[in-house]
């Protein structure tokens, strides 16, 4: 029993000794966008398949969202909703703000936005799944979100000039990003300053240990990806935000592979809400 538990703490130091906001030495990082964005393409087209994670408008529901937000964007949309927690109340968006939503999937999150910002305002998707993007396009032309535009991009290299936003969204995504000091360092960079993130996303309570962050599956799957929540938080915030809110979601996976290892590692969904330091 004692060289079991040796053995086990080993693993968990050299856990904590591994880059935690870079994990490109440990993931292929174009193997992890085939995996990701053949998830992603059957949650788009809505296919059965058995997922580690819940979707849809009831799992919206449960996480928080208004009901009538929820009613005044297209139902296809929220039928690939994939999100881990309700960020948007954090973002205090206004008529007329310039809005990005980081991984914006099918457009749920990207349309409440449209809806909060008005006409006035604009409200841009980036996502680097070709399904995805091309379903909240034609969403957006056939329901009239003119202020709406989804674009095709890596959320660690954004197509945007510096400070052309107010506000940053993200849902459930980051965590997928092997680069997450450079998705942050992008994110401050578009923002103006004074400028909001909000953001729910999955992190954990102890590292992961080096097999587990390697497993592409598991990446995909929003688990793997997720680092402890002091190492998510101070990676916000050397990337020039001051971080506020902080709170837990009532969230979790549904597969058992993922229970076990949110058992292990005490992964959890949490919303946060961080301003662009001048």
């Amino acid at each position: 029993m004692d060289s079991h538990k040796s053995a086990r703490d080993d693993q968990m130091v050299r856990a904590a000794e591994l880059s935690q906001a870079d994990a490109t030495s440990l993931v292929d990082s174009d193997v992890l966008e085939a995996k990701v964005k053949q998830m992603y393409r059957q949650v788009a087209r809505e296919e059965e398949s058995e997922l580690h994670f819940e979707v849809g408008p009831d799992l919206a529901l449960h996480l928080g969202y208004p009901k009538d937000l929820v009613d005044a964007i297209p139902a296809e949309a929220l039928a690939s909703f994939a999100g881990v927690g309700y960020h948007l109340d954090l973002a205090a968006l206004a008529p007329g703000d310039r809005v990005l939503d980081l991984g914006s999937g099918s457009g749920t999150d990207a349309f409440c936005a449209a809806v909060q910002v008005g006409e006035s305002g604009r409200v841009v998707g980036v996502d680097f799944t070709d399904d995805q993007v091309a379903k909240a396009t034609q969403l957006r032309d056939r329901d009239g979100f003119g202020q709406a535009e989804f674009v095709e991009a890596s959320i660690d290299d954004l197509p945007f000039e510096d400070a052309s936003f107010d506000a940053v969204i993200s849902n459930g995504v980051i965590n997928l990003s092997p680069l997450k000091g450079r998705v942050f360092a992008e994110a401050a960079r578009v923002l103006r300053p004074g400028g909001r993130l909000a953001i729910a996303d999955i992190v954990s309570g102890k590292p992961l240990k080096e097999r587990t962050r390697r497993n592409v599956e598991l990446w995909a799957a929003c688990i793997a990806g997720a680092i402890p929540r002091s190492s998510y938080l101070q990676t916000i915030e050397t990337a020039g935000f001051h971080v506020g809110a902080v709170r837990p979601n009532d969230y979790r996976f549904i597969s058992e592979r993922a229970l076990d290892a949110c058992s292990t590692y005490e992964v959890e969904s949490i919303s946060l809400g961080a301003t662009r330091e001048a």
